[in-house]
């Protein structure tokens, strides 16, 4: 049986996703200093911590609470709007943050990063009001 174009589409990115970690795995053991893996592991184990635990928890719990407020149209757009939003400003820390930047060397961190981010925040606001409306008035035509 052939698979769906769906399907293997699955299996295409699996296996990249696959070859991938396979060639991390082969970059950290051949490259790492080998008394650096149990820190390798922790900082692993702690990100997916994070992740899974705080980040995730904060995510799941603050879209059911937006689900019981938020009318069905704009469910989906706002929950993809925290995700995108929510990355968006977590990869941005660093930089909104200033880690990093040294006195000794102004080209560093010498961007305009929270104009940057407050733009980014406002085209993610105005797709998301975009993709409410349109999602309400098809519920709208439909009902």
């Amino acid at each position: 049986m052939k698979p769906t174009p769906r399907k293997a589409m699955r299996l295409a990115l699996g296996a990249v996703g696959l070859l991938v970690g396979i060639y991390g795995a082969v970059l950290l053991l051949t490259r790492q200093d080998p008394r650096q893996w149990l820190e390798v592991a922790i900082w692993f184990g702690v990100g997916v911590l994070a992740h899974d635990v705080v980040l995730s928890g904060l995510l799941i719990g603050v879209c059911l609470l937006g689900g019981r407020f938020l009318p069905p149209p704009w469910r989906a757009p706002a929950t993809i709007a925290l995700v995108v939003w929510g990355t968006l400003t977590v990869a941005t820390v660093p930089v909104l943050t200033r880690a990093g930047a040294r006195a000794d060397n102004a080209t560093l961190l010498d961007r305009p990063y929270a104009a940057t981010w407050w733009a980014m925040t406002g085209i993610v606001v105005v797709l998301v009001a975009v993709a409410g409306l349109v999602r309400s008035r098809r519920s709208h035509e439909e009902g």
